[in-house]
């Protein structure tokens, strides 16, 4: 959610913004926030002036009182009863005219970086920069799920009975290289000097509306029936709710943390689950960061952040790329993002295997979360990047380690978390 004052003194610059989004509906929200918020500050003008005289009656009619003129203190005292009447209607209508005014300021994009580029859709994104030679085998890579079969490694079907389309079971030696990635990212983020947390898996609707649009809730979370309770799509999430309603001291920025959580979506709309692997599923683990810092720092630790998720995957022998969100592929919350996207052999093409974003002071203002420094209070900036999520790293990981005869190569980083092994080998090769 963007400064009112933002829409106040610059409502052309909110209108192309949107318009770089390709949101054109959603200009005429500016101008109705500008009516309202006009209607808002007429009303607290005259509740004011009633204070005030109010005050101004209640201090006549106590010298009245003491001098015995008992008619004219009731005159006032009216006025006074009248003025609070008044009063009263104008607070009810202050707060139903704000309450919509925060409604529609939150479907108000977030401006974009300058540096985003334009674009309508994800068709549009740019590529930033390769890292490490994408290779084609002489062999054929086969599907993911026809991997982790030969290892005895994925059981859909009986997940299928037990949960339905879009679980799994990992077994054996692929469940073991999921955690060994996960333990492998962890520490290295430890090393970077991030505060390593578990959070909570499940957060209250007020959380979930300070971090995300109302549509990414809707198209990805999945509610606790009953309950204000909601199962967490990312722990960034929960790692940024942690900090709302808070004051924090200036001199404990930048917060920087990193978090282990499983993750639950609903992967409704044109995507579709992966019927057969596990590339698009409605559950995952993943190791995540978050960094709440001065705004003026925001930039730099979003560079930091990527580069971060970068190194990992190299380290684990997956070539991969950046790619930059343009403007219509970017959340509403979001001022910059990028993807990182790993080589796949199999494919002969990259796919996305995390994301980093800055929200500026989006989802500080949504949430209340503040510092204090030495020229007052103000909202911080906050980011989030995926270290690694399981499912997409494992495809990853497999493909580009795989050899001709079905084995895979363990890399020197994992192998302190597998026992010290450097290869694995099929259980029944087909």
């Amino acid at each position: 959610m963007i400064d009112i004052n933002l829409i106040r003194t610059n409502p052309e610059l909110v209108k192309e913004n949107i318009r770089k989004k390709f949101q054109d509906e959603k200009i005429k929200n500016v101008d109705k926030v500008i009516e309202l918020d006009n209607k808002s500050r007429v009303l607290k003008q005259e509740s004011d002036s009633l204070r005030a005289s109010r005050n101004t009656l209640s201090s006549q009619i106590g010298n009245l009182m003491k001098e015995k003129n008992i008619d004219k203190a009731n005159e006032l005292k009216e006025i006074v009863r009248k003025n609070n009447e008044k009063i009263e209607a104008i607070e009810k209508e202050l707060l139903v005219i704000n309450e919509e005014i925060k409604s529609i300021m939150m479907t108000i994009p977030n401006i974009i970086d300058s540096s985003v580029p334009i674009g309508k859709d994800d068709s549009e994104n740019v590529e930033i920069e390769k890292f490490g030679e994408p290779t084609i085998p002489n062999f054929e890579v086969p599907y993911n799920a026809d991997i982790l079969e030969s290892f005895n490694g994925l059981d859909k079907e009986s997940a299928g009975r037990t949960s339905g389309t879009g679980f799994y079971y990992l077994i054996g030696e692929p469940a073991r290289i999921v955690s060994a990635m996960i333990n492998y990212a962890r520490d290295y983020m430890i090393n970077q000097g991030f505060t390593y947390c578990i959070p909570p898996f499940m957060i209250r609707g007020d959380v979930v509306n300070g971090v995300m649009s109302f549509a990414e809730m809707d198209a990805m979370m999945y509610k606790i029936e009953g309950e204000d309770l909601y199962l967490i799509g990312t722990s960034e999430h929960s790692m940024i709710g942690k900090f709302k309603n808070q004051i924090l001291k200036e001199s404990e920025l930048p917060i920087t943390m990193t978090s282990y959580s499983p993750c639950f979506r609903k992967e409704i709309g044109a995507h579709g689950l992966d019927e057969r692997g596990i590339y698009r599923v409605h559950q995952f683990e993943k190791q995540e960061m978050i960094v709440i810092c001065k705004p003026e720092d925001s930039m730099q630790w979003y560079n930091k952040m990527w580069a971060y998720t970068v190194e990992i995957f190299r380290n684990l022998n997956i070539p991969v790329r950046t790619l930059e969100c343009c403007s219509g592929d970017l959340a509403d919350l979001k001022v910059k993002s990028c993807d990182v996207e790993a080589w796949s052999p199999r494919q002969k093409k990259y796919f996305e295997v995390g994301s980093c974003s800055t929200l500026g002071d989006a989802q500080a203002r949504r949430l209340g979360i503040r510092a204090k420094g030495e020229n007052g209070t103000y909202f911080v900036h906050t980011l989030n990047n995926t270290v690694l999520a399981s499912t997409r790293a494992l495809i990853a990981f497999m493909e580009n380690n795989m050899n001709e005869d079905g084995s895979v190569n363990i890399p020197k980083a994992l192998q302190p978390y597998l026992g010290g092994i450097e290869r694995i080998y099929p259980k029944n090769k087909k």
